[in-house]
């Protein structure tokens, strides 16, 4: 690799972090280096960069435009394809938290639907059915929640990142004012 120490500890572990994430190591590194490329590289740049071959890095671009995180971006007089990242890194986390729903999330949630729609033959697929259904309804409210979140403002989404565990103290306070307004007194339970 020929890149300087910093970036190249950075490209590394990306790959490594890539591999744990069921991505090729190199599309790891080709992601990691477009993101800390200052300008926007083409695929030869990236092959002396990281010193993989040329198909590896056709494909790894292609996978990583699949996934929306590399943007081809046109450079004047010059005819190669230049690649970039997006630019905004929560952008790059709703892109990679949407793609990841698409392939893992959805699929699970087909099957979990197939699967409940069945009629039980048994005791035992009755009692599968039941822990099924219990996965599909906590995944499902999953899903609503993350749908709701990914609408929010970068600003919005920031702060409620960093209210981190604090957002309980907001919902105790909810269910207090909440059981005021019915009229009735919170429990030494509820504080």
């Amino acid at each position: 690799m020929k890149l300087p120490p910093l970036v190249q500890a950075f490209v590394l572990h990306f790959g490594e972090m890539g591999s744990r994430w069921g991505i090729n190591r190199t599309v790891g590194q080709i992601y990691a280096l477009l993101y800390v490329s200052p300008d926007p590289l083409n695929a030869e740049q990236i092959v002396d960069a990281l010193g993989v071959s040329r198909s590896n890095v056709s494909m790894g671009l292609k996978e990583l435009q699949a996934w929306n995180l590399a943007i081809p971006k046109h450079i004047p007089d010059d005819r190669r394809d230049h690649f970039t990242t997006p630019d905004d890194v929560w952008q790059i986390l709703r892109t990679l938290a949407e793609e990841r729903k698409k392939r893992e999330v959805d699929p699970t949630l087909s099957v979990l639907r197939e699967l409940l729609m069945q009629t039980p033959g048994s005791a035992e697929e009755r009692h599968a059915q039941q822990r099924m259904a219990e996965m599909h309804g906590l995944i499902e409210q999953l899903t609503t929640w993350y749908d709701d979140v990914k609408r929010l403002e970068t600003e919005r989404l920031a702060s409620l990142l960093a209210l981190g565990a604090r957002v309980t103290r907001l919902l105790e306070a909810k269910d207090k004012v909440v059981g005021l307004v019915r009229g009735r007194t919170p429990s030494a339970k509820e504080g």
